[in-house]
């Protein structure tokens, strides 16, 4: 790997040399690094489309990395990997895409991850994306995960895309058995003339289970978020969606919560709020020596985390 695509993947996956454990890394459309352990397989797809991830019943402690890096301009590609994990495990898996574009084509990530969590499993799943380059080239990210989720298990998403992205889709589904638990934690920022849409429907088909689905965005400039949160209830069980967002410049800012409950006993809450920095925040960081401008920053990443 070049030192443009080590910056990337330093940034997508906060790796700075090879990891521990079992890995696949993919640059420019081919694998550039792979590592599988006792208790974790990667194999690729017979039809070259993606991966697939092995997780053995009662695995603790381990995790799995698979970045993908694009520096090459006009670039386009569609992925597919697919998680198959035990019963009683307790990983971490680690993904995300970055994109340095410094060329005059646009180049474009979209990637699929399915998730199939086996019962008791815990998983934490951390998605980064990020863009950069000075070309008039698109970066364009449009991600997807389908989560199902056996009895009693849980998982952690966050989600976070800080800049740099042009353009991006995103889309989740899930759906959830009996006991079972999922939080989502999405960060993103726009600027310019970006846009981005994010669709999330749950679906809680079994009693006890219960999803908790929260977005925090920062639209700057003349950028476009758009956010379609769903949940549905189908058994007794709970769950909250919310989005907050702070809208800046020329932005706009489109939030649709939504609940469906088809039990008299699913329990489903949903809040949305969009607003600007309140001026006596920034009055209050800049009696501290900070310029208007390191104010907002220090309102917008504090938001943010």
């Amino acid at each position: 790997m070049d030192q443009i695509q080590k910056r990337i993947l330093a940034e997508v996956a906060d790796l700075h040399a090879v990891p521990e454990g079992a890995y696949n890394i993919r640059a420019n459309g081919q694998m550039a690094g792979r590592n599988t352990t006792a208790n974790i397989d990667i194999v690729s797809k017979a039809d070259g489309s993606g991966i697939e991830i092995y997780v053995k019943a009662g695995t603790k402690k381990e995790s799995v990395h698979i970045p993908v890096v694009l520096s090459q301009s006009g670039l386009t590609e569609t992925v597919y990997n697919d998680f198959f994990i035990g019963d009683d495990c307790d990983i971490v898996i680690v993904a995300g895409c970055g994109i340095s574009n410094c060329g005059s084509q646009d180049s474009e990530h979209d990637g699929v991850h399915r998730f199939y969590v086996g019962k008791n499993s815990r998983v934490k799943y951390v998605e980064k994306h990020y863009g950069e380059g000075d070309g008039s080239g698109k970066r364009i990210l449009n991600p997807g995960t389908e989560v199902y989720m056996e009895e009693n298990s849980s998982m952690e998403m966050e989600m976070s895309q800080i800049r740099g992205v042009d353009s991006t889709v995103r889309t989740n589904v899930a759906h959830l058995k009996s006991g079972a638990s999922l939080a989502v934690k999405e960060s993103l920022l726009t600027h310019g003339s970006q846009t981005a849409v994010s669709n999330y429907e749950v679906c809680l088909d079994e009693s006890g289970a219960n999803a908790d689905v929260i977005s925090r965005s920062v639209a700057q400039d003349s950028s476009k978020q758009t956010f379609n949160s769903k949940i549905v209830g189908n058994a007794a069980c709970s769950g909250h969606t919310e989005c907050d967002a702070i809208i800046m410049g020329n932005a706009h800012v489109l939030a649709v919560p939504q609940l469906e409950a088809n039990d008299i006993d699913a329990a489903l809450i949903h809040e949305a709020a969009i607003g600007k920095i309140a001026g006596d925040q920034i009055i209050k960081l800049m009696t501290l020596g900070l310029t208007e401008a390191e104010a907002e920053e220090q309102i917008i990443n504090g938001f943010l985390k």
